[in-house]
């Protein structure tokens, strides 16, 4: 629901600086006479939220535009436009994708010091010791993606998992039976262990690393500590400390701003 919600806001601006001609750039898409920029798709999201979106979400969210926008003036098309119920919808819908950013602004004015995130930190320091699983993993390396997907082909016909390190590997690992021992988010080989939580019990999983193809498997699993240590969550813990003061940022902008209007009333 909440992807859905700023979705709709992101359309909203979008549709909004689709309008201006003046602000043109590379295209991204179009649907009919729409067109989506570069610059006012990077516009819809915070500077940090759009270095943070991996290509593959951006991809999404054009995807997503054109769908949102192909059924947008098909509405219109069926003259939904005009209906009452659905005007006031979008007005309220612009209202709030204002005030969000007008909050936003204020919020991102908001000076957290070393001494406020330290003491949070010790506070709230069991928060972020979390439990870790580490796996243990065998791996089978090939040269190319076709071969690695050959290799799980025959594990899915029933060959042992030795019996195909010992076949096809090429890598010096083979003597050791393709044993890594385990590995962490935190370690040299932290790619295998980011594919590892994907994949089902009993399953395999194929990844490409240092111009390899590897076919893995998880033989052992185990939770470990990790230890909290306040430089790794130093931008975590100012973000909670701004989400705290959201509300008391709200409110104070609320009354300064209603101290400045005198026409305000409840019917």
């Amino acid at each position: 629901m909440r992807y859905y919600l700023t979705l709709l806001i992101i359309l909203i601006l979008l549709s909004s600086c689709s309008k201006q001609e003046e602000k043109k750039g590379v295209a991204l898409a179009q649907v009919g006479d729409e067109v989506l920029y570069l610059e006012n798709f990077k516009a819809s999201f915070g500077v940090e939220d759009w270095d943070s979106l991996s290509p593959e979400l951006r991809k999404k969210y054009i995807e997503d535009w054109v769908n949102l926008t192909i059924l947008s003036k098909y509405a219109d098309e069926q003259g939904l436009g005009k209906d009452n119920a659905v005007r006031q919808r979008i007005s309220y819908a612009a209202k709030k994708v204002k005030a969000n950013a007008l909050i936003s602004r204020r919020l991102a004015e908001v000076q957290v010091s070393e001494d406020q995130m330290f003491n949070y930190f010790r506070l709230h320091q069991s928060e972020f010791q979390n439990k870790v699983t580490e796996y243990s993993i065998q791996r089978v390396a090939v040269s190319d993606k076709l071969n690695a997907e050959k290799v799980v082909g025959q594990l899915n016909q029933g060959m042992s998992f030795n019996d195909a390190v010992a076949r096809y590997s090429i890598e010096d690992l083979k003597s050791k039976a393709g044993m890594m021992g385990f590995v962490s988010s935190a370690g040299a080989d932290s790619s295998f262990w980011l594919a590892a939580r994907n994949i089902e019990e009993n399953g395999v999983g194929m990844i490409s690393k240092d111009q390899l193809w590897f076919v893995f498997r998880i033989v052992e699993k185990r939770d470990t500590s990790n230890e909290a240590n306040f430089e790794d969550y130093r931008s975590d813990i100012k973000r909670r400390i701004i989400l705290d003061k959201q509300d008391q940022v709200y409110q104070d902008l609320l009354r300064e701003i209603k101290s400045r209007m005198d026409k305000i009333y409840y019917y």
